[in-house]
């Protein structure tokens, strides 16, 4: 990615972003961009056999690694209490996870069974509410909480399945924690980007279909990168942003604005 030029700065911000898999992963280029533009990160990935991608990465951004599987109990827990340790206080938390069976996600969403549906909300969903009640004692007054959502929240997206209907809940939930949060000065946004080649994205099926779906009906006629969603999420988590929050923004070429 090419050196970053903005009009706000993100010096002397401090965060936490949750969901490091590789230099593809959209977490990636959150943690990218916010580095650039003077902010100090600590990145989670989910296991040790995802560090070796995962920690060049980090220590490219000066950032500290740590490991969070949010299905083991107090994964959560540990990750936030070592990042209030190393900062004191957090200006932002990205959540830039989510996962299904493969077996509930290829399937029809009505086959899909009771165990995979609520693990999948749990790891995708839940988990995003789960770190805001353990930072927020440790927010300061205007800090930001951004997650990441998809178009297949609002509409029916073929081959999406499961994701969908746990997505549109993820967004739901953003609303409510920006209700419960604001009086506090807490913002919390989603960000619903278009097609990435994410290894997450790997998992779904015909998603090259997407993609050239995508490209083809786009206003902009392309692909959004890594950068221009890092660069989404480093206005949100600006000062830049004061005015705004419980909203899904997209970053799509436009895409969603078509039919």
């Amino acid at each position: 990615m090419s050196e970053n030029k903005s009009v706000f700065s993100l010096q002397g911000k401090r965060g936490l972003i949750i969901g490091l898999a590789n230099e593809h992963s959209i977490a990636y280029g959150c943690a990218l961009v916010a580095h650039q533009l003077g902010a100090e990160l600590m990145v989670s990935c989910v296991n040790q056999k995802a560090e070796p991608y995962v920690k060049p990465l980090a220590d490219q951004m000066n950032a500290t690694l740590v490991t969070c599987n949010v299905e083991e109990d107090g994964a959560l827990e540990s990750l936030v209490a070592q990042a209030v340790a190393q900062f004191g206080q957090l200006d932002f938390v990205i959540h830039s996870i989510a996962w299904a069976p493969l077996d509930d996600l290829h399937g029809r969403v009505i086959d899909s069974s009771s165990t995979g549906f609520l693990r999948s909300m749990n790891v995708s969903c839940h988990s995003f509410a789960q770190v805001a009640k353990l930072c927020e004692p440790h927010l300061s007054p205007d800090a930001s909480l951004i997650t990441m959502s998809y178009l297949g929240a609002e509409e029916a997206v073929a081959h999406y399945g499961l994701m969908g209907p746990v997505k549109a809940a993820l967004e739901s939930l953003v609303r409510y924690l920006a209700t419960e949060l604001g009086e506090k000065g807490i913002r919390v946004h989603a960000i619903s980007p278009g097609p990435i080649p994410t290894r997450a994205a790997s998992g779904l099926l015909e998603f090259d279909t997407l993609m050239e779906k995508a490209i083809q009906r786009s206003p902009l006629k392309r692909l959004v990168t890594l950068e221009e969603v890092g660069q989404l999420a480093a206005f949100l988590i600006s000062n830049a942003s004061s005015g705004m929050t419980g909203q899904t923004l997209y970053v799509d070429g436009g895409y969603h604005i078509v039919n």
